[in-house]
């Protein structure tokens, strides 16, 4: 038996489903996971000793690759110093800072432990700061955990089958409006029902826990119309995109500024890490200075924050975007090239470092054309990349990520095992 066997068969006697993240099961995919017994750059090496060019990238905060040397070495410094003190630090304020010089739309900002708790944070922001109770949200955003933005979501709870939760009580969701993403007449329609009544509206911009799908042109700026008229807060949950689209995330990319912006993965050089910010008069209704209460023990994490800076320093310092945008190039051009030559009817979506090939010929722009893909198809795609060498998410609902530790040889060796795998899937 495998390594990675016997410690799933151990795990699953002391985890629940033997991970401690439902879509690292594998479940719907006729094998246990693989365990990972170490990582550098852009490759993992397994406790069998196969390696694997890799395309989750921790879920996100990879973007320099995994250990990279300006990270590792943030962190040697700064444990000697202390894990943490529960009382405020000097790098706290350094990223504080950093994060509103990159973002303009954040005057203020507070950290938290996860994108989880950042999302939690600025749904009730947005509902102390107007006195309103519902929130809008879209069907295959995934927010995070939270009782009331658990509902037609995305990323694991749909690979897991259950796109809702047990344990969270029906009041809790009927404060959340649930409507189809790029669906305008859908908006108007909620806030005519509820006038006066939708505290805001929080959104992936660029959906990327349903697969990845872009929003149709002047979309995002209908929302930031349709919020400001009806004295809604727009709240941007780029905990996937900020940092990694563009240095000030979609928001900086198309020039729209929320009220609120969700933030996290990047942020913590692969440590846990969350963060919620917007306008100053928004931001001065948290506690101590308000009356919205948040906390966390250990929020703003030395260690995490010296990880955190010493990644976006370099992404600053280095021209990191554009190598990105090459490299996501290269990707793409070289799956168009499969797809045309293998006369295959399979839609590819991708902007900068972020990228999904969906097994459907549709159009994908919400979340029903995003599950209307050939599952058996990708399971069949996602054992033969495997099998190459090649780790994409085991599941075709999430979003794949490049770094800038991926080099065209990575990129090249990717295309030529997803021309094998896609001839086995198609196959049979």
């Amino acid at each position: 038996m495998a390594i990675s066997e016997e410690l799933f068969e151990r795990a699953c006697r002391v985890i629940p489903g033997g991970v401690n993240s439902p879509v690292r099961a594998f479940r719907r995919l006729d094998r246990a996971p693989f365990f990972v017994a170490k990582a550098a750059g852009a490759h993992l090496t397994d406790e069998d000793g196969r390696q694997y060019i890799d395309y989750v990238g921790t879920w996100g905060p990879a973007i320099l690759g995994h250990a990279p040397e300006c990270v590792i070495s943030a962190v040697q410094a700064a444990v000697p110093q202390g894990l943490g003190y529960g009382i405020p630090t000097r790098i706290e304020v350094d990223m504080a800072e950093t994060i509103c010089r990159w973002i303009p739309s954040i005057e203020k900002v507070r950290m938290t432990n996860s994108g989880t708790e950042a999302t939690m944070s600025a749904v009730r922001l947005a509902r102390g700061y107007t006195g309103r109770k519902y929130i809008i949200k879209f069907a295959g955003c995934y927010h995070g955990h939270v009782d009331s933005l658990l509902v037609a979501a995305g990323s694991g709870a749909l690979t897991h089958g259950e796109p809702d939760s047990a344990g969270v009580p029906a009041e809790f969701a009927n404060l959340t409006i649930v409507l189809p993403y790029n669906d305008r007449a859908a908006v108007e329609r909620a806030f005519a029902q509820h006038p006066g009544e939708i505290a805001g509206i929080i959104v992936e911009p660029f959906p990327g826990n349903a697969g990845f799908f872009l929003p149709k042109p002047g979309y995002l700026e209908f929302l930031r119309e349709i919020t400001e008229k009806n004295g809604a807060l727009l709240i941007f949950d780029e905990v996937m995109t900020g940092f990694r689209i563009s240095a000030a995330g979609v928001q900086g990319k198309i020039g729209i500024t929320p009220d609120i912006t969700t933030l996290g993965k990047i942020i913590g050089g692969g440590l846990p890490v969350g963060a919620f910010g917007g306008r100053r008069e928004i931001m001065d209704c948290v506690s101590p200075l308000g009356p919205v209460y948040q906390a966390g023990t250990l929020s703003g994490n030395p260690v995490a924050m010296a990880a955190g800076l010493a990644q976006l320093n370099y992404l600053e310092q280095h021209d990191s975007y554009t190598r990105l945008e090459q490299l996501g190039a290269r990707l793409e051009e070289g799956v168009r090239r499969i797809l045309r030559d293998e006369n295959l009817p399979l839609t590819f979506m991708r902007d900068g470092s972020m990228f999904c090939l969906h097994f459907t010929e549709q159009d994908v722009y919400d979340l029903d054309t995003a599950m209307s893909g050939n599952f058996d198809m990708f399971r069949r795609y996602f054992h033969a990349m495997l099998e190459q060498g090649v780790y994409v998410a085991p599941s075709p609902y999430e979003t794949g990520f490049i770094s800038t530790a991926h080099t065209e040889a990575d990129i090249d060796a990717t295309v030529a095992a997803m021309q094998y795998a896609l001839r086995v899937a198609n196959n049979q």
